[in-house]
């Protein structure tokens, strides 16, 4: 006897041969990938007896992409790197993106392995990102990684779901990134603890959008975001990849699935938000924030709002103007091809002379491991997805999120500012 399934059921039911399987079950899947970035090197430590025996299961499952500490800064870093073109080399995997090409995340979806249909984990908590083209994507630690690489077989538990449905659009000075501080604010970082985002509607956002509202599923503890593969998915596949509709299976739930909650978010009352520290769900409207915020750095960036459209977005506003003296602002594109894009388009130019600096492609600042630490008592307004104590190096720090509108029109001024006050004018 069949019953309706939301995406998440019906997908995992599917891939481990079974039939009409509900939250809860536990199924063994062969993932179509496995991601893993400069923490390869410790993953294949792990197991390096076995893999000099039996070497590695598919030559087409790993998706190995040097991101997190590019270029590398220490002997050890570089020792790492080293280790994972050496174990390329010898086990002749396939799909190798050296440290240059950006962060893992945004060369996945680039190089077409982020297609409808697919089963894609990494040992990386942002690769939920995929769900943005109707993937089934999710982290897993480093330990499944390792076993992964030699069995080529994973076991899961299907997690319940949680609808969003999204309607409207988003008002000019509002964007992705106010819109999932809005989710996760309303969830709390806790509120999706082991379930699964299905998100309806959203039908005018861009790849880009949802890829920044699927990245931060995980920040309310969520297994994985995910978006319908419509139009505007398939659009992007063939123009942005040369990959068309026959080359991939696209899924969805059915339309009285059985949901564990149900959130209903208009895009049209969306407003700048701030996520304040530590934790991303520490959210307010920057409106309702009357106090001066006076940061040292300003960070644009990341798997979340590093693309061509936030370079963009800061471009523009920063056109022929200077970013407050005694800040910085730092700008790190998300890929080598994002960055060869903006500076065609004259974005990287502008940034430069507005005073910005640009890192290579990469994770950059982020994680608090290369470029961009900040000091004691110093604060950051960034792009990124997390705002953890000490996640740009430094536990006497802090770091609040925002869109790039709002950290572009505040590096103007040095301090916070709503976005749609410097826009209108």
């Amino acid at each position: 006897m069949s019953f309706p399934q939301t995406f998440v059921e019906k997908f995992l039911s599917k891939k481990s041969g079974q039939k009409n399987l509900k939250a809860g079950s536990i199924v063994t899947v062969e993932p179509d990938h496995l991601l893993t970035h400069d923490n390869t090197a410790a993953i294949i430590g792990k197991i390096s007896p076995e893999l000099e025996e039996y070497g590695i299961v598919n030559k087409n499952l790993p998706l190995i992409v040097i991101d997190h500490i590019v270029p590398a800064s220490t002997s050890k870093s570089a020792l790492n790197h080293k280790k994972i073109r050496e174990f390329v080399e010898k086990h002749g995997v396939k799909n190798f993106y050296d440290a240059g090409n950006g962060v893992c995340h945004q060369v996945v979806l680039e190089k077409g392995h982020a297609l409808p249909g697919k089963l894609i984990v990494g040992s990386d908590s942002h690769t939920c990102s995929y769900g943005a083209m109707n993937v089934f994507s999710t982290g897993i630690d480093r330990t499944e990684a390792a076993c992964l690489l030699l069995t080529g077989k994973l076991w899961l538990k299907i997690p319940e779901t949680i609808k969003i449905n999204l309607t409207g659009s988003l008002k000019e000075g509002v964007y992705a990134k106010d819109l999932i501080l809005t989710i996760v604010g309303e969830l709390t970082s806790s509120g999706a603890s082991y379930k699964f985002l299905e998100f309806h509607g959203g039908e005018s956002l861009s790849i880009s959008e949802r890829f920044t509202l699927a990245n931060m599923a995980v920040e309310m503890d969520g297994k994985g975001g995910v978006f319908p593969c419509d139009q505007t998915t398939k659009r992007y596949l063939k123009e942005k990849c040369d990959i068309s509709s026959s080359e991939y299976e696209e899924l969805w739930a059915d339309e009285d699935a059985e949901y564990f909650e149900e959130y209903n978010f208009d895009l049209d009352k969306v407003v700048p938000m701030l996520a304040m520290p530590h934790k991303p769900d520490n959210v307010i409207p920057i409106k309702d924030y009357k106090e001066d915020l006076f940061f040292d750095q300003f960070f644009l960036g990341t798997c979340t709002n590093g693309r061509l459209d936030d370079l963009k977005i800061a471009a523009e506003i920063l056109e022929g103007k200077k970013i407050k003296k005694g800040c910085r602002m730092i700008v790190a594109p998300a890929s080598k091809s994002i960055l060869k894009k903006a500076m065609s388009e004259g974005y990287i130019e502008i940034l430069l002379e507005a005073g910005a600096i640009i890192t290579p492609p990469g994770c950059g600042p982020c994680l608090g491991g290369h470029m961009g630490v900040l000091a004691p008592e110093e604060k950051c307004l960034s792009t990124a997805n997390r705002n953890f104590k000490g996640r740009m190096g430094c536990k006497e720090s802090e770091i609040y999120l925002a869109s790039p509108a709002t950290v572009a029109c505040s590096a103007l001024y040095g301090k916070l500012v709503d976005p749609r006050k410097v826009m209108e004018n």
